[in-house]
């Protein structure tokens, strides 16, 4: 069939083209917001989940919700190498250069500009990859202690106070969020309580691994009792078939029955494997009809498009000791796994790979659901690894961090 019209979208974060199965959630948030906008309480929402169920693109969807009812957002992804401080600082500056351009808001948004300004000096010896345009000078004594905890809080206040003055909200669209530190993380859930006491229109709405409840429960405290925390996990067959066959339908291509079955099962619902399966199908089809046996032989192309990209992208960030460990895990299966049995597939003990699975964990290639357990957070890694590091001569390149 034709390739230009070929309607499916694997890529990081790319909108499929029918977005289902998560209405309930996209609305739960839009009240929230809604909420807050005229000082009502709302807790602010961290979506976890594993990687390919669609968090990137639901929080991209989420923020377009937003901002088409005229709430005013800021969207960051949180990298491994970089400072919370400095992935903010930025964005935070044009949010306040918009909101300084409603006259009931300018005053306020000026004085946020100073404490912007102050922010960022005070915090640039600690945090050295600030870097933010400066358009008022620092006013003394506000956001300009150098404490990160202190200064965030006062920071988001006076933001909360901007965006009360302009009739709208203040919504922090935050990716991978896992990666922020624990001090960081614990400086933003301060500042958000803040401003939830304050009934200031400002909120999070974050994305990021299983791992992060825990992160931020460990960070503060009341944390559980700040944020929701939706799960968000492969679709249920009647969406996931719905992801598969609308856009076909909507091009006037008919799917048989058997064909959307399986697309349901080989990709086990996960977002980002239907559009990878629904894309190879789409180009294995002909005649504008998708059968099971289109399906069949897609399934090496989106399997190798799969390894050359969506796992590949992650393996190749591994030490030797970190794939080797990974293998031993795929060896027992997809998961949970406890640590112990890892552990003794490769003839060590727990405590001398303590190390590898912290790292592990710190890249965001496992968590732990429970304690002592340890799964992967990339569906179907375990069959990659298998793929890519095939039989048992793994083994004996162990050489233990």
């Amino acid at each position: 069939m034709d390739a230009v019209r070929n309607p499916y979208s694997p890529g990081a974060g790319t909108r499929p083209p029918e977005l289902a199965g998560r209405d309930a959630l996209r609305e739960q948030v839009r009240v929230a917001i809604a909420r807050i906008r005229i000082g009502r309480p709302a807790k602010s929402v961290i979506m976890v989940g594993l990687r390919g169920v669609g968090k990137t693109v639901l929080l991209n969807q989420m923020l377009r919700d937003a901002e088409s009812e005229g709430i005013h957002t800021v969207y960051v992804e949180a990298p491994e190498s970089r400072s919370l401080p400095a992935i903010l600082a930025p964005q935070l500056r044009i949010a306040l250069l918009r909101l300084s351009r409603v006259e009931a808001a300018k005053d306020a948004a000026i004085t946020g500009l100073r404490a912007l300004a102050g922010f960022a000096r005070a915090l640039k010896v600690k945090f050295g990859d600030i870097e933010v345009g400066i358009d008022y000078e620092p006013e003394a004594g506000l956001a300009d202690n150098g404490d990160l905890e202190g200064d965030l809080t006062a920071l988001l206040v006076q933001l909360g106070e901007v965006a009360k003055a302009a009739g709208t909200a203040l919504v922090i669209f935050v990716d991978e969020l896992q990666y922020v530190t624990e001090e960081q993380l614990a400086a933003l859930i301060t500042g958000l309580h803040r401003v939830s006491q304050l009934a200031l229109p400002v909120t999070l709405v974050g994305a990021g691994l299983p791992q992060l409840r825990g992160r931020a429960g460990n960070a503060k405290s009341y944390a559980e009792r700040l944020f929701d925390y939706p799960e968000i996990g492969p679709l249920e067959p009647p969406q996931a078939r719905l992801a598969f066959v609308k856009p076909a339908l909507d091009e006037g291509v008919v799917v048989d029955p058997d064909a959307a079955d399986r697309i349901v099962q080989v990709t086990c619902g996960y977002p980002y494997f239907i559009q990878e399966w629904g894309s190879s199908a789409w180009d294995a089809a002909s005649n504008d009809h998708i059968t099971l046996a289109d399906v069949e032989s897609a399934s090496a192309y989106a399997v190798a498009a799969l390894d050359e990209s969506f796992f590949r992208v992650r393996f190749d960030r591994m030490t030797l000791a970190e794939k080797v460990y990974l293998r031993a895990m795929a060896s027992l299966g997809e998961g949970p796994h406890r640590s112990g049995d890892i552990a003794a597939s490769l003839g060590r003990t727990s405590q001398s790979l303590g190390p590898i699975r912290s790292a592990l964990i710190s890249k965001g290639m496992i968590w732990s659901p429970t304690h002592g357990d340890t799964a992967f957070t990339v569906p179907m890694f375990d069959q990659y690894m298998c793929r890519i590091m095939p039989g048992g001569d793994w083994r004996p390149k162990f050489s233990g961090p």
